[in-house]
């Protein structure tokens, strides 16, 4: 059977639109499933070049006389790449492309057929299962990250995304808000997750001890040193390593630990032969950074190397909507620990736990809900059972508006003690700058017309 008289009839009926084009780029036929996806008529297309469909897979070649133009003329052919192109209307359309060189049975090239499937549907099928995936790790919490809030779910997406890399990470926040959790996450949802994950709290030893402890000691490097130590860095070599309250650190350790940023390497004390290690390097702090600079206490250079990637912690203030799931998963490890069977909070102990303003953040929130459970007996814990601090902010809320006019006073007052510098006004307050700014927001305070600067 002689197929040629069919073949514009078979090419018409294909669900895929299909082109073809010379050696130079140049449409010379399409079918009607390529102008349905392109959005062109054949007589709009045919004549033009190839590239005002715009689309994402080609790779134009360096304009060389007598040599093609594309990259699938060098090449010889393309199989199943997802590509985008540009609709007539000027949107987006989602393709998956292959195409094949035409040659002349002397191996000429003649042109190219290509193949468009439209993945418009499969693509928005893949955002919506996303949109459920990140739903659910909302809910049931992402590597340790529990909440649907805005503010949790755009500290999550962060957090996946710089995952991905080996970038140093800054988390700021203020106490209570999460940090080591965050940092934990980082680690777990990295490639390095099936290696160490060590912590360091700066803040809890003194200069030498802090520095032994970072990158170990010799025999002899000290009175006491009787055997050789590996410092946390080697510990966590292909790992990450995670230094809390960073901004604790001592001008000399912070010299060392830029080295170790800068060249991935470091010296035990008592010894000078450097040890190459591959770490990621996550640090925390609740203080203002850029304060320390300011002050002298913290090196500018090192600031920079350690914050490539800022992470924020939100308060639990910024997040109340959190508070319920944070509940009950800290009922459920209760149970789980106890085996007390208390199902739940009341109407009104949710209430309370809903205004009340959380100045210790989730770690309050965890020792409200423990307190609680010591005092009930019940299957559910009532606004009786919360912590004093609770039930006394109930007895006792603003009355016509003093309360507000108190924090008004008091959120000038710290401005001005701070010269109108808002990092260290929020320090003096103990609140985040994301908070203070929304608090001057809130009580309609100017820095140029109630502050003395």
């Amino acid at each position: 059977m002689d197929l040629a008289p069919y073949w514009k009839t078979i090419v018409d009926t294909l669900q895929d639109g299909l082109l073809v084009v010379d050696r130079q780029g140049c449409i010379l036929a399409i079918n009607p499933a390529a102008e349905k996806l392109t959005g062109y008529r054949a007589d709009e297309l045919i004549g033009r070049s190839c590239r005002v469909l715009n689309c994402s897979g080609c790779r134009i070649l360096e304009p060389v006389p007598g040599a093609p133009f594309c990259g699938l003329f060098a090449e010889g052919d393309v199989r199943d790449k997802r590509c985008r192109i540009t609709h007539k209307q000027g949107r987006i359309v989602h393709i998956r492309k292959s195409a094949a060189v035409l040659s002349s049975p002397r191996g000429d090239v003649l042109g190219a057929v290509e193949t468009l499937t439209d993945l418009s549907q499969i693509v928005h099928q893949e955002r919506e299962i996303a949109l459920l995936r990140r739903s659910a790790q909302a809910e049931e919490g992402f590597h340790g990250l529990q909440g649907a809030s805005p503010a949790m779910c755009h500290l999550i997406d962060l957090v996946e995304s710089v995952a991905a890399s080996d970038a140093p990470v800054l988390i700021q926040g203020e106490s209570g808000t999460g940090k080591e959790l965050v940092a934990k996450a980082v680690h777990e949802a990295s490639p390095r997750k099936s290696r160490p994950f060590i912590k360091v709290n700066c803040a809890a030893l003194n200069e030498n001890l802090l520095e032994t402890e970072l990158f170990g000691h010799v025999r002899g490097a000290y009175t006491g040193a009787e055997r050789n130590r590996v410092g946390r860095f080697e510990a966590a070599d292909g790992g990450t390593i995670f230094l809390d309250e960073i901004g604790d650190i001592s001008p000399a350790t912070q010299v060392r630990l830029l080295r170790v940023l800068e060249e991935s390497e470091i010296e035990r004390v008592g010894d000078h032969r450097p040890v190459a290690v591959d770490v990621r390097v996550v640090t925390a702090t609740h203080r203002d950074l850029e304060a320390l600079i300011r002050r002298g206490d913290f090196r500018e250079d090192l600031f920079f190397r350690i914050s490539v990637f800022p992470l924020h912690c939100p308060t639990l203030a910024e997040r109340r909507e959190d508070i319920p799931a944070l509940v009950a998963g800290f009922l459920d490890r209760l149970r789980l620990r106890s085996g007390r069977c208390i199902k739940g909070l009341t109407p009104r102990a949710m209430e309370r736990l809903l205004a009340h303003s959380w100045p210790g953040n989730v770690r309050e929130l965890r020792n409200a809900i423990d307190y609680a459970a010591v005092l009930c007996n019940d299957e559910w814990i009532d606004a009786c059972h919360l912590p004093p601090k609770l039930q006394a902010d109930a007895c006792n809320p603003p009355r016509n508006g003093k309360g507000a006019g108190r924090s008004r006073d008091e959120l000038v007052e710290a401005l001005n003690r701070s010269g109108g510098r808002r990092s260290e006004a929020a320090r003096l307050l103990g609140v985040s700058r994301v908070t203070l700014w929304k608090r001057m927001k809130r009580y309609g305070v100017d820095l140029e017309e109630h502050v003395k600067i």
